[in-house]
């Protein structure tokens, strides 16, 4: 019979073992599938890596359950098997090493770094059910890794401490030496978890065994609980098409002695590291007699500006001077206008509707972002010219197809440092029916993430979950499709962007002035404005590619027959009339219009435009 492992830290070093997706992705497993289900599809892979560290000289072995909570497997359809995976992983690490190794349960981040809006609610029905499960099979710990705040490792930590006794680890990833992601000093963060129940606190990922080395001198001295470090393999590089790691078993054989040598009991690898690794690890500490832990009290002990959390807080922005949309629309009727951007490099037309409208008494002009996934000229681009050359309100659109979490951050920061304010979040229609078909949809985030994280940044703080210096003042909306068959599903997702933090809402055009009404009645609990799409029809042909091949509209019968066989001037001016007729349902019941021009034919708008003022009396708005 083994110690426990609490009794068996008091004794020695044990070496625990290292990477296993990126293992797998060396053994010619793809990426973009979980490796998780792997405990459910393809157990003998697991086993055999199990086996292998084993055989290395770990004697701590993780389950393959790092990121086997609903959230994460719900993105591969696979959220009602929590519960066997994680069992699952259980099982074939106890059945896959010898008696002598301490099998701990591995439960990951869920925020990883990146979803600070999860609510604390959330985590803990998430943490809950994948620990719980854990538990269930039998462990001989839990292990806590690549967390980034205090906030979800205490959170994770009680549940553990719940439901049972069990030696916890738990560990941070930290870009920072001596602070958390989200400002907490890490003295300050493992007292914490100490206090709650910890047994072994440290740190793994993010950083190879040198900005590990640097986190843990930043402490002052030894936290007062044994030591765990878990480095990453050095920084990976993109050779001949794979990802490679440079770190040697050298050096990490080297860098084991030091990590012992700083009070460390628990010393493996994280991403990047493989048997060959963890070899070196236990060759290098074969004999190692460690110093005992010191259980000093560190609230007693260490300094009192060391255990203060002090937040990271970001600059509040000079108040605006000109109102925003939302101020507009509560005040008095508002006209927002889209143009799209061009396809072309020639931007003259554009710029000339732009400075129409303005002459018109639009309040904004709005831009989309390469819709239906053709390539246009960059909206950031031209918001800015006709804020500064033209001097309209640009409203922006930020589609979750073309960037990824990096990009679209990267891409906010930029409308920021812009002036450019106003945005509205789409999901954006799949590359594959535009005019590149062989692109990439990237669908990092959904539109309602896209707003969180967007409203996140507002409260300065990095999609990262990091501090910024600075606060954000987005203003953000949301798109909505009323053009379906149950209109109370549709107002019912709307809702839900409204939870999620939007500020005013834009429809797809509409056509139907039953509609409209219908529209007004469902939408008069909202507590934000909307914004009725009318877009004008150019021609009978232009209305049935509209009725029959745009996802989002639906014309009524009387508009399809009233446009039939008409084409040029004819055509225009008939779907002004239409449109005209629809601003005035749209005018009995909101004081939002949002006219979209249709082929760059700006006089259109610029006519409608001219009519909702005559119609509302607002000259002096």
């Amino acid at each position: 019979m083994k110690p426990d492992l609490r009794e068996a830290l008091k004794a020695r070093i044990l070496t625990g073992d290292g990477a296993m997706g990126t293992y797998l992705y060396g053994m010619g497993f793809p990426v973009g599938v979980s490796y998780e289900e792997f405990n459910l599809l393809r157990p003998e892979v697991i086993a055999d890596v199990h086996r292998r560290y084993y055989d290395a000289g770990a004697r701590i072995i993780e389950t393959n359950t790092f990121s086997a909570n609903r959230m994460s497997l719900a993105n591969y359809g696979l959220d009602a098997e929590v519960e066997a995976i994680n069992r699952a992983g259980v099982r074939i690490a106890r059945e896959a090493v010898g008696g002598d190794a301490y099998v701990v349960a591995a439960v990951g981040s869920i925020r990883a770094g990146k979803r600070k809006n999860i609510a604390p609610s959330e985590l803990e029905g998430l943490f809950r059910q994948q620990i719980g499960a854990q538990l269930a099979e039998g462990v001989d710990g839990v292990l806590l890794e690549t967390f980034y705040d205090l906030e979800e490792a205490v959170l994770a930590l009680r549940i553990v401490r719940e439901r049972s006794d069990l030696p916890v680890i738990c560990q941070f990833a930290v870009e920072k030496e001596g602070v958390t992601l989200d400002g907490k000093p890490i003295a300050a963060a493992f007292e914490s978890l100490r206090l709650e129940g910890a047994d072994v606190v440290g740190f793994n990922c993010r950083s190879g065994p040198n900005g590990i080395l640097r986190a843990i001198d930043a402490i002052g001295g030894e936290p007062g609980l044994p030591l765990s470090v878990f480095p990453n393999a050095g920084i990976p590089d993109y050779v001949d098409g794979k990802y490679q790691y440079t770190s040697t078993p050298d050096y990490f054989a080297e860098s084991a002695r030091k990590f012992a040598d700083r009070g460390a009991r628990v010393i493996g690898g994280c991403c990047g590291t493989t048997p060959e690794h963890i070899a070196a690890i236990a060759a290098a500490l074969d004999g190692y007699a460690p110093r005992p832990v010191d259980p000093v009290d560190r609230l007693a002990a260490a300094p009192a500006e060391r255990l203060t959390v002090r937040e990271t807080k970001p600059a509040e922005r000079a108040p605006k001077t000109e109102p925003s949309i939302v101020d507009l629309v509560n005040r008095r009727h508002t006209v927002i206008v889209e143009l799209d951007p061009p396809r072309d490099l020639d931007i003259r037309k554009f710029m000339d509707g732009a400075k129409a409208l303005k002459a018109a008494g639009a309040d904004a002009v709005t831009m989309a972002d390469n819709s239906l996934a053709v390539t246009r000229m960059s909206n950031i681009a031209l918001a800015s010219l006709v804020q500064h050359q033209i001097g309209i309100k640009p409203l922006v659109h930020i589609a979750c197809r073309d960037r990824n979490l990096i990009g679209t951050q990267s891409h906010m920061m930029g409308l920021d440092a812009l002036g450019i304010d106003h945005v509205l979040a789409v999901t954006g229609d799949p590359a594959r029916f535009g005019d590149l078909p062989d692109s990439s949809s990237v669908y990092d985030l959904t539109s309602f993430e896209m707003i969180r994280m967007i409203k996140q940044l507002n409260e300065g703080v990095a999609f990262s979950g990091k501090p910024l210096k600075q606060k954000a003042s987005f203003v953000t909306g949301a798109a909505f499709n009323p053009n379906v068959k149950y209109l109370d599903k549709a107002i019912a997702r709307l809702e839900r962007k409204i939870e999620t933090g939007a500020d005013y809402i834009m429809t797809q055009p509409v056509y139907d002035k039953a509609l409209i009404a219908r529209i007004a009645e469902a939408t008069k609990h909202l507590n934000v404005p909307i914004f009725i799409g009318v877009m004008p029809l150019a021609s009978g042909r232009n209305a049935e590619y509209l009725h029959n091949e745009v996802p989002g509209i639906q014309l009524s019968d009387d508009v399809r027959g009233r446009m039939a066989g008409l084409e040029g001037e004819a055509g225009r001016a008939e779907g002004v009339r239409i449109a005209e007729e629809l601003l005035d349902a749209a005018m009995d019941h909101f004081k939002g219009i949002y006219l979209i021009t249709p082929f760059m034919l700006y006089d259109m708008t610029v006519k409608l435009t001219d009519y909702v003022w005559r119609k509302t009396g607002s000259l002096a708005r």
